[in-house]
C-alpha cells in the first residue's frame, strides 16, 4: 500500500519507505501526552505513526490524520479501529476548518512528514502558515523531512525551531519541532 502511494502521488508521498522506529521515538519525544488534547498528523500514509500515537494518547483525547490520497484514508478508516481516531481526506492547509469540524478550537500538537520541498508552488506556505494559526501556545509543529529546506517555511511563524538528525532511518532524516511560544513566554525569555 505504501509502495502504491508513493507511486501513485511521488510528490505528495515523502520517501519510499516508511519511517523508521527510532525516527518515529525521537519525534514523539518531546510531546506532553499528559495534556495533549488533540494531535492532528499531515500525511500519515499507511499509519506508520497512528499506532504509537495512539498507544501514547489519553483516553480522552482525539487524533485526526488528514491525507490527500483518498486510498490511504480508506485504509486508515478499515485498519484503525479506535474511537479517538479519525482519518480526513483533505489539505492539511484547511486544517483550521478541519479541527474545528472536530469540535476543537486549537490543536496541541501537528506532526508532518510531507515533502515541503516538492509541494506544488505555495502550498507549503499555506500549510505553514495554516498550523501556526491552529497550534496552542505551549504546543509544537513536529517535522521530518530528508531536505532541510521546510526550515525555510517554518522559520516565518515559528520563533524558536529544534533541529536534528536522526540517521538510523533510511533516507537520514531532518528532524524539526517548531514550537508556538506564547507572549508571556517569548517576553521572559527576553
Amino acid at each position: 500500500m505504501f509502495l502504491r502511494g508513493f507511486l501513485k502521488h511521488p510528490v505528495m508521498v515523502g520517501s519510499i519507505v516508511p519511517s523508521s522506529q527510532k525516527l518515529m521515538n525521537r519525534m514523539l519525544a518531546p510531546v506532553d501526552w499528559a495534556n495533549c488534547r488533540l494531535f492532528v498528523e499531515y500525511g500519515p500514509g499507511v499509519g506508520n505513526f497512528c499506532r504509537p500515537i495512539l498507544e501514547r494518547m489519553a483516553p480522552d483525547a482525539t487524533f485526526v490524520a488528514i491525507d490527500t490520497n483518498d486510498d490511504f484514508v480508506r485504509y486508515l478508516r478499515r485498519t484503525i479501529r479506535d474511537p479517538r481516531f479519525h482519518a480526513v481526506h483533505g489539505s492539511a492547509a484547511d486544517v483550521r476548518q478541519i479541527v474545528a469540524d472536530h469540535g476543537h478550537s486549537h490543536a496541541d500538537y501537528v506532526l508532518s512528514g510531507l515533502p515541503f520541498s516538492t509541494l506544488p508552488a505555495g502550498v507549503g506556505e499555506a500549510i505553514a502558515t495554516a498550523t501556526a494559526q491552529v497550534i496552542r501556545p505551549g504546543g509544537a509543529f513536529l517535522v521530518y523531512q530528508f531536505s532541510p529546506k521546510v526550515h525555510d517555511f517554518l522559520s516565518p511563524h515559528f520563533e524558536r525551531i529544534d533541529h536534528a538528525m536522526e540517521w538510523w532511518n533510511v533516507p537520514p532524516a531532518q528532524l524539526y519541532w517548531a514550537w508556538a511560544d506564547d507572549v508571556a513566554e517569548l517576553a521572559s525569555a527576553a
